[in-house]
């Protein structure tokens, strides 16, 4: 007798629960917590997860959404940013204008592409500042009076004083296509596809200038000028094997 009243109790109880799992509404319910916080992270939190896909979303191309204009030290009378016809439009600052990505990122075996103007002015149209593993530095494309290529700086010295200094004849309102490799052992960098930089990264201490330090850990820079940028993607590359590493700093 017992035994039977026992299962009928266990019985209504499991009716019960089942009634009010069905009649409970949904917001009732705790959220976990990794929903509540993938529903406040927006897009910045789907381009952190892709980091560890082959591309990371950095550019819409209509908008500055995961960007930042920097206002500090050098760069607090800088132009008006705005994003027009799928171009970001960095206009001559006094003496800098510049952005910065505020979501994550590799810090090596990546690569990054866009296609880069000079508008107006007569220095560089992109200070690409980047990171090499746990250092920095910068991509001059046009400085020093507009001509010069380098990375800024290597084992202290400026694009103008190292192994990658190069010059170039920019011409003002002409699209430039630009590649920035960077992986465990190397740093490359092309323009319009011709390999203008290719430095090994062992042996060498990589460092950008203070004025650069506000751009961290990824951003584009003008000085004194006008300058544009396109089609600006991220990809992450897999990383290269100890040999692979040897053959191309040789």
């Amino acid at each position: 007798m017992s035994c039977c009243l026992s299962r009928v109790i266990r019985r209504c109880l499991a009716a019960l629960i089942g009634l009010c799992v069905v009649t409970c509404p949904s917001w009732s319910l705790p959220a976990r917590a990794d929903d509540s916080a993938s529903s406040t992270e927006g897009n910045l939190s789907q381009t952190a997860a892709s980091v560890n896909s082959a591309d990371v979303a950095i550019f819409d191309g209509k908008t500055l959404e995961g960007w930042r204009i920097i206002e500090d030290a050098d760069f607090k009378q800088h132009g008006d940013v705005h994003v027009k016809d799928g171009v970001i439009i960095l206009p001559k600052g006094k003496p800098a204008t510049g952005i910065s990505w505020k979501g994550q990122l590799p810090r090596s075996n990546y690569e990054v592409t866009f296609a880069g103007q000079r508008v107006d002015g007569g220095d560089f149209f992109c200070g690409l500042t980047f990171p090499v593993k746990e250092e920095y530095c910068t991509l001059i494309l046009g400085g020093w009076g507009g001509q010069v290529i380098g990375l800024s700086n290597i084992d202290g010295y400026s694009a103008i004083e190292n192994s990658t200094t190069q010059s170039f004849d920019f011409n003002n309102e002409t699209w430039y296509k630009v590649m920035l490799r960077v992986t465990d052992g190397q740093i490359t960098a092309e323009i319009d596809g011709k390999t203008m930089v290719d430095v090994a990264t062992e042996g060498h201490r990589f460092s950008i200038w203070w004025e650069q330090e506000p751009v961290t850990p990824l951003g584009i820079v003008t000085w004194h000028t006008t300058g544009a940028i396109k089609d600006l993607k991220l990809k992450k590359l897999p990383a290269q094997t100890s040999e692979e590493s040897a053959q191309r700093s040789e």
